[in-house]
C-alpha cells in the first residue's frame, strides 16, 4: 500500500456505533403522510413499504436542495425524516405551508428518536448490502446502510431516545465525520442551502431521486437537468492539504476570479494531523486532472479522488 493510498483509507477493523446529536428527526404522520411526502420530495415515498427507507431531497421551485433526508416509512401512516439537525425547525415551518387541507401532522420528534452512525462489524447481518437497505431489530431500532466511506460499510439507526446505545468499538465522531466525506454522499447544512440542484451533488446516482414518481417542487428542473444536457456540475471528492468548510469556494488555477466549485461537506482525517477531505460541487470544465485551491489561489492544495460509486451516464 502506497503512503499517497494510505492517506485516503481507515484502519482495519474499524467498528462500533457512535451517538449523532447533530442529527434529528422530523415526524409526518396522518392518513395522508405518505401522499403527502410523495409530491414534496424528490423520493417515491407512496411504493416504500412499511419498514422501508430511502434518501430523498425536498428542493425549491427552482430545483435547488432546501433539504436532504433519510425516509424512514415508519408504518403506512408514518414517517420519519432523519437529518442534520440545525435544519428541522427551518424546513418544518416551510413543509407546514403545503400541509392545507391534508390529514397529516407534522412535528420535531427529536426529543422521541435517537440517532446514530454504526460501522463495520456493528452492522447487523440482517441488513442487506445494498445502500438503502433496511432492517428492525429486537431493541426497536431501525438501520438503513448508507453508502461506504474509505470501504468502511456504514448505517443510520434510530432509537427511541430513551434507549441505550451499544458500548465499545473504535468508532469515534471523528472517525465517522470523516467516512462520510469519504462516501462522497453529502448532507445539506446551513451553508449550502439552495445552493445545489440534485444532480450537483450525485443524487440522481446514489438513489436520491426517482424519475418516474411525478411532480414535486422543482421536479421540472431537475427531470430537465437530466435529460437534456443541462448539468455543469458535478459533486467530486478531494484530499485537502490544510483546513477546509463547507461553504467554501474552488478555485482552479487558471482562473482567480471566478470559483470553480463549492465545498458541501468536509471533515478533518482524524489520523492524519493537517490533511483534510471534502466533497465539492465543482465545474466539470473544470475537471482536468489539476489540482485546485480552496479560498483563492493561494488557500490549501486540493487534489482529486475518484468517487466511491459510479455516475449514471444519461445526462
Amino acid at each position: 500500500m502506497t503512503e499517497a493510498h494510505n492517506l485516503d483509507c481507515a484502519p482495519a477493523g474499524l467498528a462500533g456505533v457512535v451517538p449523532l446529536p447533530d442529527w434529528g428527526v422530523l415526524r409526518v404522520q396522518g392518513a395522508d403522510a405518505a401522499s403527502f411526502l410523495h409530491a414534496q420530495l424528490t423520493q417515491d415515498i407512496l411504493h416504500l413499504p412499511p419498514g422501508g427507507a430511502r434518501l430523498a431531497a425536498w428542493c425549491s421551485p427552482k430545483g435547488r436542495m432546501l433539504m436532504s433526508a433519510v425516509v424512514w416509512r415508519l408504518a403506512p401512516d408514518v414517517c420519519l425524516l432523519a437529518m442534520p439537525r440545525s435544519r428541522i425547525a427551518p424546513v418544518l415551518r416551510r413543509l407546514a405551508m403545503f400541509v392545507l387541507r391534508a390529514k397529516v401532522q407534522l412535528d420535531d420528534a427529536s426529543e422521541a428518536w435517537s440517532v446514530a452512525g454504526a460501522v463495520g462489524a456493528a452492522l447487523p447481518a440482517t441488513l442487506a448490502p445494498e445502500p438503502w437497505s433496511s432492517c428492525d431489530d429486537a431493541t426497536g431500532r431501525c438501520w438503513v446502510r448508507l453508502w461506504s466511506g474509505a470501504g468502511v460499510a456504514r448505517a443510520l439507526v434510530l432509537q427511541p431516545a430513551h434507549g441505550q446505545w451499544p458500548q465499545g468499538g473504535t468508532l469515534t465522531d471523528a472517525w465517522w465525520r470523516w467516512l462520510q466525506v469519504m462516501s462522497a454522499v453529502p448532507w445539506v447544512t446551513e451553508p449550502v442551502v439552495e445552493a445545489f440542484v440534485p444532480q450537483m451533488l450525485n443524487y440522481e446516482s446514489v438513489g436520491g431521486v426517482h424519475f418516474q414518481k411525478g411532480c414535486y417542487p422543482g421536479q421540472e428542473v431537475v427531470a430537465r437537468t437530466q435529460f437534456r444536457g443541462a448539468l455543469k456540475r458535478r459533486g467530486t471528492l478531494w484530499r485537502v492539504q490544510g483546513p477546509v468548510a463547507v461553504g467554501q469556494e474552488l478555485f482552479h488555477p487558471s482562473d482567480a476570479q471566478q470559483p470553480a466549485g463549492l465545498v458541501a461537506d468536509a471533515a478533518a482525517h482524524p489520523a492524519q494531523p493537517g490533511l483534510w477531505h471534502a466533497v465539492a460541487s465543482v465545474q466539470i470544465a473544470a475537471l482536468d486532472g489539476q489540482a485546485l485551491r480552496v479560498g483563492g489561489l493561494e488557500g490549501p492544495c486540493a487534489s482529486p479522488l475518484p468517487l466511491p460509486y459510479a455516475l449514471r451516464d444519461d445526462l
